[in-house]
């Protein structure tokens, strides 16, 4: 047989594995499940219908989720990344009661008028004027001051899973120079450190405490007026959750 009358054929193609997608596939239909997961816990949804949906998408994905051992997430990846978004969704609806709680202790006589509270991410801000809690340029409580910290104690009592963030805040106007403080710093710090040291005469535990100083940072309003500076002029008691363990 001559060499041009030979048959000529193709190379053999390699066998595709024709599985190599699915990995893919399931890797993405995961990230997909969690990214949902996430939506809910910052959002509020039908749990009914949500724990349908999961389910299906769960069963949809069952007998391909073999395939993703290899892949970037791992079922138990996902199962973490699962469970603290729905960790996190408890929290938020667990401050949120409270917060209800909160808005009814505005109502409290002694306290009506006075103390403004605003809910954020699961966090409880609650907020006192400092011209109600410190005299002018002065670091040391007033009659009222020592009330309303009296007020708050008691609510906090009642709440012991919540840990506490003492703020405090000042507007932009240095101190004088026969002042004793050596600015707005030393001022906030020093006041939200005493309000601190009321709390644990009371009977609040240390653990739970925390006193921080912010000076003229983060303003309620521009600081382009007396009214706009008093009102920045304030101490924030910052409520978030405790985790167990802590």
């Amino acid at each position: 047989m001559k060499d041009d009358d030979r048959l000529i054929y193709p190379p053999e193609e390699e066998e595709d594995g024709g599985g190599e997608w699915l990995t893919t596939f399931a890797d993405l239909s995961m990230l997909l499940l969690v990214f949902f997961v996430l939506l809910y816990s910052m959002s509020t949804i039908d749990t009914e219908k949500f724990s349908e949906t999961f389910s299906s998408v769960t069963k949809a994905l069952q007998g391909k989720m073999e395939k993703i051992a290899t892949s970037r997430i791992t079922r138990e990846e996902a199962g973490v990344l699962i469970d603290q978004a729905l960790m996190r969704r408890q929290i938020i609806e667990s401050q949120r009661k409270v917060f209800a709680e909160v808005k009814t202790l505005q109502t409290k006589k002694g306290v009506e008028g006075l103390v403004s509270a605003n809910f954020e991410d699961g966090v409880i801000t609650i907020q006192v004027p400092g011209d109600v809690m410190f005299p002018s340029g002065r670091v040391g409580l007033t009659p009222k001051g020592v009330q309303l910290v009296a007020t708050l104690k008691d609510f906090f009592i009642q709440h012991k899973d919540q840990n506490i963030k003492i703020v405090g805040y000042t507007d932009n106007v240095r101190p004088s120079k026969n002042s004793r403080f050596k600015d707005n710093w030393e001022i906030s710090a020093l006041r939200a450190v005493n309000v601190l040291r009321e709390l644990l005469k009371m009977g609040l535990e240390s653990t739970r405490l925390t006193a921080t100083g912010l000076a003229y940072l983060n303003p309620l309003f521009p600081n382009t007026s007396s009214e706009y500076r008093a009102k920045n002029r304030r101490v924030e008691f910052v409520l978030e959750k405790r985790v167990s363990g802590q």
